[in-house]
This record gives structure tokens, C-alpha cells and sequence, in this order.
């Protein structure tokens, strides 16, 4: 927010000079983004009349002016389109010095010669302003300093306010934050009550009260809008950063700056019956004040008539509404919006105003009769006029409620780790115009309708501390005692996963929680995704119930930025919807694609399958000491290949076997939705089941010699390996110490249909020599369970 330094001295006036006053608003959490003079140094231009103006003798845009200071006469010539007689305005005499150091001298322009130059507002860094000189108000006086005329010594202020603090969006509210710091009065103006002079009222309905509870309506007869705007008023709003355009927008806009609360004026004539604040008809169309064309939404605040839209409800009027120059009756508007419906409309429309930001962030909802008499007063001042009387819509229960909040004297001293005197607390409070009452161990405090940052104790404690002075406050670190957390030695970390997969060649990735519905129904369909209430865009609005996705729009990423050979793995949450509620789990995901070695004159260029994630996978699961608790299951999942899927099963303590996660190669028919080259092999799995090991035992070794038996089967070539292994564990006995897979064979002597597995069975006793015979009854033991449970047969 821009305000002059001026402006605010008329309301308090602390013994600060600029720089301090600068440092005190900074260091009082106003930032202050700078702070400049409101004009360039300048000196020697005086308000100068013109009392003649002729063409320019040799020059076709030039003219030979005659201009008086109130003592003598100059001939001056002058370039500028609106000069002409009667007109007031800047005049650089002979020997003036304008920014820059650019010192007037006499000149001959065209052979004519110039005694002096008349400025605009750019020569005397006013403004950007060049289009022609200053117009000043026809009761300046001739030869006075223009310094002086202009009350130009003073400073322009630019403070950068957090969103919290909308109650210093004014001048009203920074005074108020100046007294408090200072202990100085604030003089607020004192505005009168206007009485109406004449009866018509404008019909008022509230059709969308709890987007706008309060709204405020005036009709004023015979405004005088061809008014010339008082130099002072123009003055300030310039140096607030607002252009001057007409008395009845100049009055809205002051009162704003002055007061916080936007305004607006409608042309009475443009209104065809009462005033409906509504919601938008969808698709409903508005041409703006800037002559832009909206299609509005069904969720739009709009100001209308009995036919037609007026105004974007607390962002910008419309163009047809407007006042013009021909406007005679006008309909002065004050209004209460909620700042949750008008939340991010102006961004979601391309617009910003100062009304907008000022509503978004909250504006006092006790302040709309102030204003309206204030707006009211000025007017009448400026342009004439007759008001009628104010009439008031409001739906009172949905107006802002400030519940009051509790300040506990030891929670304070705990936060700002100092013991402030009670009286002194109390009179913090006080000065901010919060209502305090002393409890004792507590202070009691109603909050004002202005202050929408203070609803907890933590927000009184900021603002103690705040006034009280950060720099004050002792610096003291904090104590604790604190433990040494212990750590389940049987657990694997995180990082002995993420090192494990670094050093098998992947990198990590860290991808958005949030995914497009689309890619979430692809990857998941079983499982509906929460959607967000304030997306940052369509693609981005569910949460993710897996981390393939996201792995899987990093592979495209990267494929289309000619890197072929990619491994990503990511640690993350998923969220799942469920009859009990929102879970977030942890999981641990991995994707492989590409070539199997990075290229190499000694590699093969081979292309990654199904086992090299399985083995991937399979030296994170041994990491837990317990690979004998995890079996892979043929299963279908809904986003993998059919023919290469696996669904993965952890043992539990009871027994039972749970689904802990799935790997296999990605769909076709996915992967070619989503423009995946070549083939992609995924897994996801429970990070939890992960990370429980088991604890290693010692057992020493034994001394006496093995006995190993080779055994040839025929089994059908669609049967998991992994269940005649586990099978063989089941029936061996106690002294089977290893079953190891050695050969697969199909072709020449195994019937279609059939495959040839060689199985290697070892036994070792801890205390002495296994006979023939024993092992012999256990081969026959697991020989007999796989013809049973398999249809195996011993190949001879």
C-alpha cells in the first residue's frame, strides 16, 4: 500500500522524523518496501497564469504564451496542447533548477525568444504524466511557491502488508498502528451525518446473503460530475498510486484509501428497477469498466438490476452502469462481501483491483455507514448535489462473528521468555482498541470487528510482543532435556533402502502428491481418489492412491529428452479413501526401462524384463534377514501385463499371508496411452513391511560333511518354480539347509507342454553323519508330496 507521509501526519503525528518512522513501521511487522520523495528537487517554479496564448509565428505546434506571476509579465513558448488562456499552472522561471539539474535560461525557440518553461508533471518528477502542463485550481495564487502550493516536501510510503493484516489497507489503519506504537493520539476527522434532502430510496435485495450480508444504497440528484476535483484530493491519491479521473470516482477511491472500505457509483438512469445482489447466471456475459468482455460463472457475486448484470461484485463496475459524462443522478453503493466468496475470483477473471484485494483479505464489516457519510459529505462538497436517505439491506446471522480469546499471563511469559508488568500488557491491548478484561492468572479480550487476524492466543501474544518491541525482547535459546530416542535394531531405515536401490543404478525421484484423475483411473481404478478443494489445475486435483504415476510421467519426461535408459525409484505417502477414513500410507515404489547395462563396447544391448526388477526388489527383501517370510504370487493387476505380474505376499506373525505390494510390466495398452516407449517394469510395496527385519542368530558351524541329492522333474511349463521350492522346504525336515534351482530345460526329449526342472536338496546335521537311509526317506517324502500336490514326475 502507497500512502503520503502528509496524509498521515493530519491523523497522527508522532516525534519521528521520515527515516525513523520508516524503521519503526518495519521493525513493528509493516514492512516497508520503500520510501521516496512525492517530487523530484525542483526549485524556483511558482503557479504562473496564463493570460494569452497566440500561434507560434514559424511553428505549426508551438505557442507564444503570455504568463504572469502575480508581479510581472513573461512571454513564454510553449509546446504543450493544453495551454491556452486562463489556465493556471507550473511555471519554471529564468534561472529555476528542475530534476536532473536542468537549470532554465532564456532561449529563442523559432526566433522567438522564451523567458521561462511551463512544466508538466513529468519535468518536475511528479508523474509519468507528459500529455500536456499541470492544470492547476483556479484559486492558486499567482507567484506562490509551487513546493509550498503542492505541500510537495514529503514522502511517499510503500508498504508491503502480509494477507493477515487487511486493517491497515488505510490510512485510518496505519494511524492506528502509528498511535498504539508511539503512544500519540490519533485525530480521526470528524465526518457528519448527511440528512437526506429528498425521499427516493433504491429497492435493495440480498438474493446471495452469505456472500454479501450487508449492503448499503444512497441515491444523490443533480451531481455536478464536469467538477473539477480538488488539487488536494488529487494530490493524495496520486501519491497513492491512483490516477485522478472524475470528483465521483476521485470520491470512492479517497474514501477507500482513507477509511479501507471499497466503494462504487452507478448512473441511476442505467438502472432499471432495485438493486439484486446475486449470483451469476451461468455463461451470464458483463463488459467491465475497461471494456473487457466476461462469461461469468454460476458461483460469481454480481451487483444487477431487474435485467441485467451491473458490477463484478467487489472487483470492477460494469461499463454500461458506469458514470459518464452526462450522468446527473447517481446510486452510491457500500457493501459487505465475504472474503471466502470472493476469494480468488478477480485471479480466476485476469483481474486485480484495489477493491479486490482489500475484500479478499477482509474489510471491517462496521464500517459501511462511516464511509457512506464520509463518501456522502465529499461529494456534496465537490459536485452539489441532493441526498436521499441511506437505506441498509443486512442479514444480520451471517454477518462476522469475533468470538473473544483468552490470554494466559504464563503462556505469555513462556512465548516471549520475559515477564511483562500486567498494566503494561493491558495497556498494549487497550491501544490496539481491543476490549480487556483481567482475570487474574488471565486476560479476557473481545476483538474488534476490524482486527479478522486475531482468533487464537497466539495472535495476542504477537501482537504483545509486536508493540512491545522484537528488539526488546531478551534473546534466550530454548531448554529441554531431551532423550535419545531408541531404535529397533530389527528395523530397516529408509536409507539402507534408498542406498540399496542408488547402488543397483537407480536414482530417486520426488514427485507431485497430486495427479490427474485421469492417470489416477488408469493406474487405479478399484480406488476413488480424494479431490482437492483448491487444485492448482485439472491435471493436479486428486489425491494420488499410488506413486506410479508419478514415476511413470518422469519416464515419459525423460524419454522425450533422449534419455533411454531410466531407473527412478520414490519414497512417498498414498492416500486411500475407506469406510474408517483417509489413510496415508507409506510406499516404496520402482520403475525400470530401457537397456538392461549402460552401453558399453563390452555390454550387450539387452532390454531390462521381468526379473531384473524381481531381483532388484529381491535385494531390498533381503535386507530384513527373513527372505523365507515373502512369496510371489501370480496375479492380475488392473495396470500391469497379464502374462507378467506378481502380486507380493508377506508372511505375518500369525501365519497369514498378506498382500504387501506388485510388480510387473506395465500394460500395453497403458503404456500406450500414456506414450511410454518400449517396455517399463514397476513395483510398489508397503514401506512398513519393508522395514521389518528380524534379528540374525548365531549358530555355529557344522563339522560334519553334507549330503546332496540332484532330482530331474517334469512339471507343466505354466508352474511356479516358487511353489515346488517352498513345497520341497515343507517336506525336507529339519536338517534340509538349501533347495536350489540349477537347470530349466524345454526342447528335444521333454514333451510339449512340459518343462525339466533340476532341483539340488542339501542336508548337514549339527552333530553328527546323516545316514543314506534318512536322506533317502526324505527324498522319497518330497518326491511323493510333489506327484500328489504337482503332477510331477521323476525324469529318468
Amino acid at each position: 500500500m502507497k500512502f503520503s507521509e502528509l496524509w498521515l501526519r493530519e491523523w497522527v503525528n508522532p516525534a519521528l522524523d521520515t527515516e525513523a518512522l520508516e524503521t519503526q513501521l518495519s521493525l513493528a511487522g509493516l514492512e516497508v518496501d520503500g520510501c521516496e520523495p512525492a517530487a523530484g528537487q525542483f526549485s524556483g517554479v511558482v503557479v504562473g497564469e496564463i493570460l494569452a496564448a497566440e500561434p507560434h509565428p514559424n511553428a505549426d505546434k508551438l505557442q507564444v504564451c503570455q504568463v504572469t506571476d502575480g508581479e510581472e509579465e513573461y512571454q513564454v513558448v510553449c509546446g504543450a496542447p493544453n495551454a491556452r488562456a486562463g489556465l493556471k499552472t507550473a511555471f519554471a522561471k529564468v534561472g529555476s533548477i528542475l530534476p536532473g539539474d536542468f537549470k532554465i535560461k532564456k532561449a529563442k525557440l523559432r526566433q522567438v525568444e522564451s523567458q521561462g518553461m511551463l512544466s508538466s508533471e513529468k519535468e518536475l518528477g511528479l508523474s509519468d504524466n507528459h500529455e500536456g502542463i499541470m492544470e492547476l485550481a483556479e484559486d492558486a495564487t499567482n507567484g506562490q511557491d509551487l513546493r509550498f502550493y503542492l505541500n510537495l516536501n514529503d514522502a511517499i510510503f510503500d508498504v508491503d502488508l502480509t494477507p493477515n493484516r487487511s486493517d491497515c489497507l488505510s490510512i485510518a489503519g496505519m494511524a492506528r498502528e502509528v498511535g498504539v506504537l508511539n503512544r500519540a493520539r490519533v485525530n480521526q476527522p470528524i465526518f457528519k451525518r448527511v440528512p437526506p434532502t429528498h425521499d427516493e430510496q433504491p429497492q435493495i435485495t440480498l438474493e446471495a446473503p452469505h456472500a454479501c450480508p450487508k449492503y448499503l444504497g444512497r441515491i444523490i440528484k443533480g451531481v455536478n460530475i464536469q467538477a473539477p476535483t480538488p488539487i488536494w484530493m488529487k494530490e493524495k491519491l496520486r501519491r497513492s498510486g491512483i490516477r485522478s479521473l472524475d470528483p465521483v470516482v476521485d470520491v470512492t477511491n479517497y474514501v477507500m484509501l482513507e477509511l479501507g472500505q471499497p466503494l462504487h457509483a452507478f448512473d441511476k438512469a442505467q438502472i432499471q428497477g432495485g438493486i439484486r445482489v446475486r449470483l451469476a447466471e451461468d455463461r451470464e456475459k458483463l463488459v467491465l469498466l475497461d471494456g473487457s468482455e466476461l462469461e461469468l460463472t454460476a458461483d460469481t457475486l454480481v451487483i444487477a438490476d431487474h435485467s441485467k448484470a451491473l458490477a463484478l461484485a467487489g472487483i470492477m463496475g460494469g461499463e454500461h452502469s458506469g458514470c459518464t459524462e452526462n450522468t446527473q443522478d447517481i446510486l452510491l453503493e457500500v457493501a459487505y462481501f465475504d472474503p471466502l466468496a470472493l476469494a480468488g475470483k478477480a485471479r480466476n477473471y485476469g483481474l486485480h483491483t484495489d477493491a479486490s484485494h482489500r475484500f479478499e483479505r477482509g474489510v471491517d464489516f462496521q464500517v459501511q455507514e462511516r464511509a457512506m457519510e464520509r463518501a456522502t459529505e465529499l461529494l456534496l462538497d465537490i459536485t452539489g448535489g441532493e441526498p436521499g436517505p441511506v437505506v441498509e439491506a443486512v442479514q444480520a446471522d451471517q454477518l462476522p462473528t469475533r468470538p473473544d480469546v483468552t490470554l494466559r499471563k504464563n503462556r505469555l511469559e513462556q512465548l516471549l521468555a520475559i515477564r511483562l508488568p500486567d498494566e503494561e500488557v493491558t495497556d498494549i491491548l487497550t491501544r490496539l482498541g481491543l476490549k480487556v478484561e483481567d482475570l487474574g492468572d488471565a486476560w479476557q479480550v473481545q476483538v474488534p470487528s476490524y482486527r479478522f487476524d486475531i482468533s487464537l492466543e497466539v495472535d495476542l501474544i504477537e501482537e504483545v510482543a509486536r508493540v512491545y518491541g522484537y528488539d526488546k525482547l531478551p534473546v534466550k535459546a530454548p531448554t529441554a532435556s531431551l532423550l535419545l530416542q531408541s531404535q529397533p535394531e530389527a528395523r530397516i531405515t529408509l536409507r539402507q533402502l534408498r542406498s540399496t536401490l542408488v547402488a543397483r543404478g537407480y536414482q530417486e525421484a520426488v514427485t507431485y502428491s497430486f495427479i490427474d484423475p485421469k492417470w489416477s483411473q488408469a493406474f487405479d481404478p478399484d480406488n476413488t481418489p480424494l479431490p482437492l478443494a483448491n487444485p492448482i489445475s485439472t491435471e493436479l486435483s486428486v489425491m494420488r492412491t499410488s506413486l506410479l504415476p508419478g514415476l511413470t510421467k518422469a519416464l515419459v519426461h525423460n524419454q522425450k529428452r533422449q534419455h533411454p535408459r531410466v531407473r527412478l525409484f520414490e519414497s512417498g505417502l498414498r492416500f486411500v479413501q475407506t469406510p474408517e477414513g483417509l489413510i496415508q500410507e507409506p510406499m516404496l515404489a520402482g520403475l525400470i526401462s530401457g537397456a538392461r547395462l549402460p552401453e558399453g563396447w563390452s555390454n550387450q544391448d539387452e532390454a531390462v524384463d521381468f526379473f531384473d526388477l524381481k531381483g532388484d526388489l529381491e535385494a531390498l527383501l533381503e535386507l530384513g534377514g527373513d527372505s523365507g517370510s515373502w512369496q510371489f504370487k501370480p496375479a492380475e493387476h488392473p495396470a500391469l501385463h497379464p502374462g507378467q505380474s506378481a502380486e507380493v505376499l508377506c508372511q505375518q506373525a500369525d501365519g497369514h499371508w498378506l498382500s504387501a505390494g506388485w510388480l510387473g510390466a506395465l500394460h500395453p495398452q497403458l503404456s500406450k496411452q500414456l506414450d511410454v516407449r518400449g517396455q517399463a517394469l514397476v513395483f510398489e510395496i508397503r514401506l512398513d513391511s519393508l522395514q521389518a527385519g528380524k534379528l540374525p542368530r548365531f549358530k555355529s558351524l557344522s563339522r560334519f560333511p553334507e549330503m546332496r541329492r540332484d532330482l530331474a522333474l517334469l512339471v507343466d511349463e505354466g508352474l511356479p518354480v516358487g511353489q515346488l521350492l517352498q513345497e520341497a522346504e515343507n517336506q525336507g525336515g529339519e536338517w534340509l539347509q538349501k533347495v536350489t534351482l540349477f537347470d530349466v530345460y524345454q526342447g528335444k526329449g521333454v514333451p510339449e507342454g512340459k518343462k525339466s526342472l533340476a532341483l539340488g536338496l542339501t542336508w548337514q546335521h549339527p552333530s553328527r553323519t546323516l545316514t543314506d537311509e534318512e536322506i533317502n526317506a526324505q527324498v522319497d517324502q518330497i518326491v511323493t508330496a510333489f506327484s500328489q500336490g504337482f503332477a510331477a514326475e521323476l525324469r529318468s
